[in-house]
């Protein structure tokens, strides 16, 4: 024990060099900042030479704007009131999904008769895009909250689904052999191994719906609503204001973000075993 402790002290050790403008460069903080700025440059940029006439905003009149929501109510609610309608729309949307389709996916993938069940219905609606289900839930819910819950929910379906199925089958069968060999039963072999080598692929499959589901939002909230970023969008291009536009957009980018931050931060807790992969 201590000898491997030594070595891999003396391993750090060796790593550590002196500071250099290569080292500065290569930083990944440093050019993530880069990657960043040079886009934000760009961007502005465009906007001032007008490239795409009066229709794309600077980014600091963006900000200005969602500054502006931020101090006045707009459409009865003011900015925050608007990310919250949207965020509660997701949530809900995606939990429906994910408490469906994740334990699905994995009985699918554990039982071969569910599997003959329900897979050939899966693969009949599974390449329908999300879009393709806004006439058809309009026809059955109207326009109420409930038909863009019910879009949201179908579009986080597919990849919460195939994840947890695919996170089973992936895995290694050398594994279940050394339960066998062990003299474990199939119970033990789905206890020690199909469940914790098939988290990791389930919270991947839970950040591409988080994503998913932020994208059909804006899809949802264009049919009627009355609040949320969707809405801040639709009404931007109603009255030819690129900043709300670009706002809504920027806001919706933002919590997609955040909400797949959270999923990886609860991944990180609960799958301490996940191997990380440097310089991938």
């Amino acid at each position: 024990m201590s000898k491997s402790i030594a070595n891999e002290t003396i391993g750090i050790s060796s790593g550590r060099e002196g500071l250099t403008l290569y080292h500065c460069i290569t930083n990944t903080y440093f050019l993530y900042t880069v990657s960043l700025c040079s886009f934000f440059l760009l961007w502005d940029r465009v906007a001032a030479w007008q490239v795409f006439g009066d229709s794309l905003a600077r980014p600091h009149i963006v900000l200005l704007k969602l500054y502006e929501l931020s101090q006045i109510k707009f459409a009865g609610t003011n900015l925050g009131g608007h990310i919250w309608a949207s965020t509660q729309r997701v949530l809900i949307g995606f939990s429906l999904a994910s408490l469906i389709a994740v334990p699905l996916g994995l009985f699918m993938a554990l039982n071969r008769y569910a599997n003959a069940a329900v897979k050939p219905i899966f693969d009949l609606f599974k390449p329908m895009p999300p879009i393709a289900w806004v006439s058809i839930s309009i026809l059955w819910f109207g326009v109420g909250e409930f038909s863009k819950i019910f879009i949201i929910a179908i579009g986080t379906f597919v990849p919460c689904l195939l994840n947890s199925y695919n996170g089973i089958r992936l895995i290694e069968p050398e594994l279940y052999d050394v339960i066998r060999v062990l003299g474990g039963k199939r119970k033990d072999e789905i206890i020690h191994v199909s469940f914790p080598a098939s988290f990791p692929a389930i919270f991947a499959g839970l950040q591409i719906s988080l994503s998913v589901a932020w994208t059909c939002l804006l899809a949802a909230e264009l049919m009627n609503a009355r609040d949320g970023m969707g809405f801040l969008i639709k009404r931007g291009m109603d009255t030819h204001q690129p900043a709300l536009v670009l706002g809504g957009m920027v806001l919706i980018a933002l919590m997609a973000w955040l909400s797949s931050l959270c999923i990886g931060l609860a991944e990180r807790k609960l799958c301490p075993w996940k191997r990380s992969i440097e310089n991938l």
